[in-house]
């Protein structure tokens, strides 16, 4: 059950990127050049994003991957098929993180770094 809300999710944010120019949401060009502050933000631990960015990766080579195209040359139609829809999974994910890392900015901005005292 949460497998498919997440991959409905991230779907749903592909939809969502498509049609942002209209409501105001962040450009593509915006969204891609986040990519490496996201990374180097999860990468010191500032970012809580490790286990979605280490899955779009796993996804990234799963489709890279030469051994997938052993499924291709036999099951043509539907050895493209899972890599179409691993795409547009990878594609969806990386717009939903990318927004909400964009956010994640947004509101760090506002915070004034310290100590809390008791």
């Amino acid at each position: 059950m949460a497998k498919k809300l997440r991959r409905t999710a991230a779907f749903a944010a592909l939809a969502r990127a498509m049609t942002s120019g209209a409501r105001g949401g962040p450009s593509l060009g915006k969204r891609l050049a986040a990519l490496p502050r996201m990374i180097k933000a999860t990468a010191r631990r500032e970012y809580d994003g490790g286990l979605r960015l280490a899955l779009m990766v796993a996804a990234t080579a799963y489709v890279a991957s030469p051994v997938d195209l052993v499924p291709e040359a036999f099951l043509a139609l539907f050895g493209l098929a899972d890599d179409a829809l691993m795409i547009t999974w990878l594609a969806g994910s990386v717009l939903a993180e990318t927004e909400r890392f964009l956010e994640w900015e947004r509101r760090r901005e506002t915070v004034i770094p310290g100590y809390v005292v008791h």
